[in-house]
This record gives structure tokens, sequence and C-alpha cells, in this order.
């Protein structure tokens, strides 16, 4: 009985050294990637990671919600249950104790290795692929504050032709969405099946975006949209200002196809809802550009921004704008939360590579910059 007792133990430490193994491929893969984009492009996101992420997110997607989300819910009760049940067995088995201490490291050690690898391969290699310029042959560098003026008259212009063709509102005139966030997840995911036509490189059997159901509560951090790698999933929060809900799931399920860099995401996310036929789709990437673009040149010529907002002024557009100020002064109080997420965001994406840290999303004017001259001839 000693012996199998013995056979047991060793049988159960083998193969968590093996889930141990996963970790050590994780970081190897990582290494590489680090100093190979062919790997990490050609080879990691073109294949492996497509084909991972198309596999997970068809298994998570077979749920209404977010499993993301409830797992997050249930994971500190899990955690103090598993703490617990150690606590008792270690306290009625004194003759185990060597062994069950042992079991509970290894056990976590397992976990976090699961954890890593996950990370590696959902999210982290993906910070080395080929920049997404390549794949829509821009070539960005500085601009003037001109151009800078010329893309932001350009946007609004566009803002307000979309607008135009927009048909519910409410009694204030404020943007409100003609379905409900589901209906609008359905028609992001469409929308990237109609853009992988012409860009097959976005193409695959994705789910549609998952609405939080405690968006309002995710709203206190301040972010928006949120992709889990663990579960390949594009959360977001659908409490948030309406036109803006549309830009968010498309800037997810960016992440979902294996874009990671946030300012690509906000790129792919502006050409995906402007190629789309939902008109809600096409007004809320609009407004996602003419934002990031207004606020850099406010940054760099507040007199021209003035000039330029003057002279394509639309009532209907800063009617919306106003209604997104006022949604978020709600959480002015609680902003301590915000700067601790922003805090943990920041050193999270300084530590992958994006050096600006959350200024990074802003990085999406290069691109637009870009591709506005590309369009106009201009380069």
């Amino acid at each position: 009985m000693r012996s199998l007792t013995d056979t047991l133990k060793r049988t159960f430490f083998r193969k968590r050294t093996l889930i141990l193994l996963l970790a050590v491929i994780g970081e190897i893969c990582l290494k590489i990637a680090e100093n190979s984009s062919f790997f990490a492009e050609e080879i990691f996101g073109k294949h492996i990671f497509k084909w991972m992420s198309v596999g997970i997110s068809a298994v998570t997607g077979i749920f209404p919600f977010s499993v993301a989300e409830v797992s997050i819910i249930i994971a500190p009760f899990l955690v103090i249950a598993l703490i617990a049940g150690f606590i008792v067995k270690m306290v009625k088995n004194r003759k185990e104790r060597l062994f069950l201490s042992l079991t509970f490291i290894l056990n976590a050690a397992c976990m976090a290795s699961v954890v890593w690898f996950f990370y590696c391969f959902g999210c982290g290699i993906n910070y080395y692929r080929a920049s997404v310029s390549e794949h829509f042959d821009l070539v960005t560098r500085d601009s003037s504050a001109e151009e800078l003026a010329a893309l932001l008259g350009e946007l609004a212009d566009d803002a307000i032709e979309e607008r135009a063709r927009l048909t519910s509102f409410d009694e204030n005139g404020v943007y409100r969405l003609p379905g409900t966030p589901r209906e609008l997840a359905k028609e992001a995911k469409q929308a990237y099946a109609c853009f992988a036509e012409t860009y097959p490189i976005f193409g695959g059997m994705y789910p549609a975006p998952k609405c939080v159901m405690l968006s309002h509560l995710m709203s206190y951090t301040e972010i928006i949209g949120l992709y889990t790698c663990w579960t390949m999933e594009a959360n977001v929060d659908v409490d948030i200002t309406d036109y803006e809900i549309g830009s968010t799931m498309c800037h997810e399920l960016a992440h979902l196809r294996g874009f990671i860099r946030e300012d690509e995401a906000n790129f792919i996310s502006y050409m995906v809802c402007s190629n789309s036929d939902s008109p809600d789709l096409k007004y809320s990437g609009t407004m996602l550009a003419f934002v990031y673009t207004a606020n850099a040149l406010v940054g760099k010529n507040a007199d021209l921004y003035n000039e330029t907002i003057a002279a394509h002024y639309d009532e209907g557009m800063w009617l919306d704008l106003a209604a997104n100020r006022e949604y978020w002064k709600q959480f002015e109080k609680a902003r301590v939360v915000a700067e601790v997420t922003n805090d943990l965001n920041d050193s999270y994406l300084k530590a992958n590579e994006q050096e600006d840290g959350v200024e990074s999303y802003g990085r999406v004017v290069d691109l637009l910059l870009a591709k506005y001259r590309k369009d106009h001839c201009l380069e």
C-alpha cells in the first residue's frame, strides 16, 4: 500500500512538472519574438495565434456573458476557499504537512505557469509583430500643425455627414443607439467579416464582443474595453456614451485578431467602422478619430484648433461630446480608482515595448495622418 501511495505521489509531481514547462515554453517563444519579427508575424501571428484565438474564442463564445468577467468575480472566493482548504488539511494531517505544503506551492506555481503561458501566447508575443502600417502600406512621420488641422477638418465633415444618417436621438438631441448593445456587437462582428474581404489578415470565425454586465462599475476604472488573452474575449463597457460603444467594440476585436498595440487597435477600429455598412459604427469610428486628432491639434496649436473647429462646427456632434463629458463627471469623486488603474495600465504598456505608456493610444493620429497623406497623394 505504501508503494502505491509513493507511486501516486511521484506521478502527481511528474505531471505538475510538465505543467511548469509551459512557462518555459512561453518565455522562450517570447524571447524569440523579441529578436525575430519574422517569427512574431509570419509564424506566430498569422498561424499559431490565429488558430489558437479562433479555437478558444469559439468555446467562450458559446456563452452569452463574459467568461472573463464571471471568472474575475468568482476568483477571490475561489482563492479564499483553496487557502481555507489547505489550512484545514494541515491541521488534520500533521504527518503529511510537508507533502501538503509542497503540493500547495507546486499547484500555485502550476497556476502561475499556465497564466504566464497564455499571456505570452495570447498577448505578449504579438507586441513584436510587424507594424499595422505595413499591412495598410502607410508611411508614418512627424507632421505639422497645418496637416493636423486639415485632417481634423476632414474628420469633422465626415462625422457631420455620418451623423446626418443616424435615426435615433434622445429628447435633448443626443445620439442614442437605435437597438441594444448586443445587436451592435453583432454588427461589429459583421463589419470585420466584410473588412476581411479586402484585408484577409483580419478574417476568421470570431464571436461578437461581450457586453460587460457590471459596466457601470467598470467605468470607475476609466477602462472602457478589455481584451482577455486567457479567454480570448473582447469585453466592452456598454454603460458609456452611446457613440463610443461601436468603436470600442471594434478596438477590442482588433486585439482578438492579434493586433495588441493600442494605437494600432484604434486605427483598425476606425478603418473597420468607416468601411462598414452600419451608420452607427461609421459615426462611432469617425468620432474616435476626430477626438484623438482634436486632442493632438489643441496640444500643438490651440489657435489653429479653434479656427478649424469654427469652420467645421456642427451642434449635434458637440451635443454628443458634451453628453460624454457629463457622463464621466459622475466618477470624479472616485478618481483614485481610475488613477490606480491608469498607473497599472501605464506600467503594463511600458513593460511591453510601448515606451509612452497610456499615451500610446494617441499615436493613432500618426496612422490617421499617414492615411490622409496617402488618400490625398501628399506623400
